[in-house]
């Protein structure tokens, strides 16, 4: 081991034994910590939970008292929380979730705090609305929709007995807030009523914050001035990376934000990484805050690689042709282990946007003609979707276990979910023979969609199952089921279910995503699951992988937050973007640069960048100007 390397292993134990000092019931001492891509945060986390475990558990409960533990995804919650054995004296969750456990019983509050928010909002797009020169524009028709939807809310408000929230789903009944409105709220409750920090400091004296860089700015700002008005009662430990911030309602410069009198201790040993790599992340955010890690002495060499693409190229064929490239270069055949598919089991691509993952994995028209709808956004992405359900969690595994000649488990699978084998309903039968017979019938016609290979829309199997009785069909279908081939009409609202298909822009979205292959739900499936080949820049952050792929094509991610074109010379900066760095504010180079490194540093062991540009002599030259990569490291496709 190196003296460096000895030195950044005594710095990492001296930065756990330091903030266990700092969550010292008695002698809290705020801190925010600085700890790069694969520094060990967590791990330095769940160190100092366990030994705070052992030398102050007891009179913590005694008290009733426990930390809250805040991280930034259910996924991070769950591994977390079975790290610390699922101990009680210990509160995980994500924000969302935090935030609405500490609101949720003041429901007078949150009525006048939506009644005044709701007001101002109305007021400033009828405002907006009285500019306007043309009403009949779509811009003026959109805002009078969101003038009455607001209007009708507000209305309805003294009717609400208690309020309700999904922190995991879209929230849609009339009691539902959203997740903007529990946040801001949480934060307006903290700054504004010391009922309310009293309450976080009694049960939550440790509040400890991951990923802090990328918590919303007014909620920190609030924890801030709690934090600030009671440091005897309670200690606030951000952990965190500002160079991984990537999302805009984080806080900007946070690092300039911490208060005077906060410790401020630093992880500098990447973990993750091989050398290779960590000098490529370090180059990356040289520019920015000159800040840069280690890689531990084991971990010499690691590879990375540059491909510039033509945008115009066939990219799923190039993306075979790349990862056998890096098989040759590496000598590491697992790069090359699935030649029939980009993006291998054994290699994690990475996309800017999940319509990208869609095209790569064949579930596109489906997915596409359910996104065009907002509302659907996060259920869609996360698996939620009213509807969609009754394919991932019934149909799929019945006929994954029908194609296993798994016995057992479609029998189990039956017993679950299908009113013919309801047990009240075959006890009361006369002839239970006949309704297993019938039920049998019904799965063996329901199966028989995909014999000799055939692929059956989804709205095949929603038919044979309604037209079966094998299992309930979501009441939203049935309208889509029983409606005339081109009938445009729309469809009176039914205000008892919010889930149910209401508008005819709604309608004709199910009507597309139904008329797609079954297969297309399969591949969307897999695309959730947490084995997918897939994931996009922004979401894995916190995750490593060891051969990594980024495609790079602000074409086809068409987004507007991030331009890798910019980034890499390909296309000039905007006047905003000159504006905003003239000012020191924060441009989509800057946003782009964060991803990038975000992304680049989740690979372990190889990397290969796919750049689809229109100029590859431009980024070939940004990449060489920044010093990123050799010459010898960048291949044009």
């Amino acid at each position: 081991m190196s003296i460096m390397e000895n030195k950044s292993n005594e710095m990492d134990a001296w930065v756990d034994n330091a903030i266990s000092d700092y969550i010292t019931p008695g002698q809290y001492k705020s801190f925010f910590l600085f700890a790069g891509a694969g520094s060990g945060k967590t791990t330095t986390l769940i160190n100092v939970l366990e030994y705070f475990k052992i030398t102050h558990k007891d009179k913590f409960l005694l008290r009733r008292k426990k930390i809250a533990v805040i991280t930034y995804t259910n996924a991070a919650v769950d591994e977390i929380t079975r790290r610390l054995k699922f101990d009680s004296i210990f509160q995980i969750s994500t924000i969302h979730s935090f935030s609405w456990d500490l609101i949720k019983p003041f429901t007078e509050d949150i009525r006048k705090w939506v009644r005044e928010n709701l007001n101002e909002e109305i007021a400033d797009l009828e405002q907006e609305q009285s500019k306007s020169k043309n009403p009949q524009n779509k811009t003026s028709i959109d805002r009078a929709r969101r003038i009455e939807a607001k209007t009708k809310r507000l209305v309805e408000l003294n009717d609400i007995v208690k309020f309700t929230y999904n922190p995991n789903g879209d929230n849609v009944h009339k009691d539902s807030l959203d997740h903007t409105e529990v946040l801001a709220m949480t934060a307006y409750f903290i700054s504004n009523k010391i009922l309310m920090r009293q309450l976080v400091a009694t049960k939550y004296p440790i509040l400890l914050i991951d990923e802090s860089q990328d918590t919303k700015k007014e909620l920190i700002d609030a924890i801030f001035e709690m934090q600030q008005a009671m440091p005897e009662h309670i200690c606030v430990g951000l952990f965190g990376d500002t160079m991984q911030r990537i999302y805009l309602d984080g806080k900007e410069n946070l690092q300039n934000a911490i208060p005077m009198n906060w410790q401020t201790p630093h992880k500098t040993l990447n973990h993750r990484s091989h050398k290779r790599i960590v000098d490529l992340i370090n180059n990356i955010r040289k520019n920015v805050d000159n800040k840069s890690q280690l890689s531990r002495e084991e971990k010499d060499g690691g590879t990375v690689r540059l491909f510039i693409c033509n945008r115009n190229s066939e990219k799923f064929e190039l993306e075979k042709i790349i990862v056998g490239r890096m098989a040759e270069i590496t000598k590491d055949q697992l790069w090359n282990d699935d030649k029939d598919v980009p993006g291998n089991s054994n290699v994690k691509t990475l996309i800017l946007e999940h319509h990208m993952a869609a095209r790569r994995m064949g579930f596109f028209d489906f997915f596409e003609a359910l996104h065009e709808i907002p509302r659907y956004h996060t259920g869609l992405l996360n698996g939620s979707l009213p509807g969609v359900s009754i394919f991932t969690k019934v149909i799929l595994p019945l006929l994954h276990a029908y194609r296993c000649n798994d016995k057992y488990e479609l029998t189990k699978i039956l017993k679950k979910n299908s009113p013919l084998l309801d047990s009240k309903l075959l006890k009361q039968s006369e002839d239970q023979i006949k309704n297993l017979k019938i039920c049998k019938e019904a799965v063996d016609a329901l199966l028989q969609l995909w014999s000799e290979r055939r692929d059956p829309t989804i709205l095949d199997v929603l038919e044979n199952i309604l037209g079966s009785g094998l299992f309930i069909i979501p009441e939203s279908y049935y309208p889509i089921i029983a409606r005339p081939k081109n009938d445009d009409k729309n469809i009176e609202k039914n205000e008892s279910d919010k889930e149910f298909v209401s508008s005819n822009e709604e309608l004709l979205a199910w009507e597309n995503a139904l008329s797609q292959p079954f297969s297309q739900i399969e591949r969307y499936n897999d695309y959730l699951s947490e084995n997918s080949k897939f994931g996009t820049h922004q979401g894995v952050k916190g995750l490593e992988f060891p051969r990594v792929m980024v495609i790079i094509d602000d074409e086809e991610a068409r987004g507007f937050l991030f331009s890798y074109d910019k980034l890499f010379g390909a296309k000039e900066m905007s006047a905003t973007d000159l504006k905003n760095k003239e000012a020191g504010k924060d441009t989509g180079i800057d946003r782009t640069n964060r991803l990038f490194y975000v992304a680049c540093s989740r690979a372990c062991d190889g990397l290969a960048i796919v750049c689809y540009t229109d100029n590859p002599g431009a980024v070939k030259k940004s990449a060489l100007t920044y010093n990123w990569f050799l010459e010898s490291e960048i291949e044009i496709m």
